[in-house]
């Protein structure tokens, strides 16, 4: 029986999710200041562009670690560990740079939790390809 990825595909439908509520965001701000492009100035207008920038930058990459993960039949457990750790970091991240009055800690606490999925995952792929190389 072939196996069917189930979990990651379930993740990033709430990313997805997450992702358009961000841009939703920028784009209502866009309305409101009738600025179409960059940021023209406005630090709110800028914080959601690069919240919703950031986003775009960094969960494709995870996601794709991740499906990677489930299509080697990895623990389920651990795969949504990570998916849930990615949407966790993904918030506190979101949250930390969205605010006028950052704190520091959020924004540096999603990077953090970000960069451990992608690490954790990237590391048991490598491991995974240098036991199918070298058995």
């Amino acid at each position: 029986m072939t196996y069917v990825p189930i979990i990651v595909p379930f993740y990033a439908a709430i990313l997805a999710i997450i992702f358009i509520g961000l841009s939703m965001r920028v784009a209502r701000m866009r309305g409101e200041t009738k600025i179409g492009i960059g940021a023209g100035g406005n630090p709110v207008l800028e914080r959601r562009v690069r919240v919703q920038a950031n986003f775009a930058e960094y969960v494709p990459f995870a996601l794709l670690l991740l499906a990677f993960l489930e299509m080697q039949q990895h623990s389920r457990y651990l795969i949504h560990l990570l998916c849930l750790a990615l949407i966790i970091g993904r918030i506190i991240h979101a949250y930390g740079v969205s605010q006028d009055d950052e704190d520091v800690r959020f924004r540096i606490a999603g990077i953090i939790i970000t960069a451990a999925v992608i690490l954790v995952a990237a590391i048991l792929l490598l491991i995974n390809g240098l036991r199918a190389a070298f058995p």
